[in-house]
């Protein structure tokens, strides 16, 4: 089991409730879970309610091919503040960078996290070093 991030990685899904989402396949254009990041991997994901556009959770998820499954294992953020209980309809489910899981350069070039934190001087000193090997 790995850690994996993938682009273009989108399903839809009918799921209701606070349970793993079941997959329903890829939307024309992207991959499914299964293709883009494989069985029993780990990544992060975005699920937002085509239904009701106000339910919305990012989270890191394992899928499972066996049961075609998103596990909701961490909530990082939502629309509710913990694990959304989703209505009925169609939920739209896609692989994502969480803002605040991101580290990046700002406007003056100091380094800082997504959620505009400061990620601490050893890693800007990570950052220095990857950029002068590069």
């Amino acid at each position: 089991m790995a850690f994996i991030t993938n682009d273009r990685v989108k399903e839809t899904s009918t799921t209701v409730g606070t349970i793993d989402f079941v997959l329903a396949g890829a939307l024309t254009g992207f991959v499914t879970f299964n293709s883009g990041i494989g069985d029993t991997n780990t990544t992060y994901y975005t699920i937002v309610g085509e239904d009701v556009s106000s339910e919305w959770e990012v989270g890191i998820g394992t899928y499972t091919n066996g049961t075609t499954t998103l596990s909701r294992t961490t909530i990082i953020n939502s629309s509710t503040g913990s694990k959304v209980s989703f209505s009925a309809g169609t939920k739209v489910v896609f692989c994502t960078l969480p803002a605040e899981k991101a580290l990046m350069k700002d406007s003056s070039d100091a380094v800082v996290f997504g959620d505009g934190t400061d990620p601490s001087l050893a890693t800007k000193g990570f950052a220095l070093a990857v950029a002068i090997a590069l």
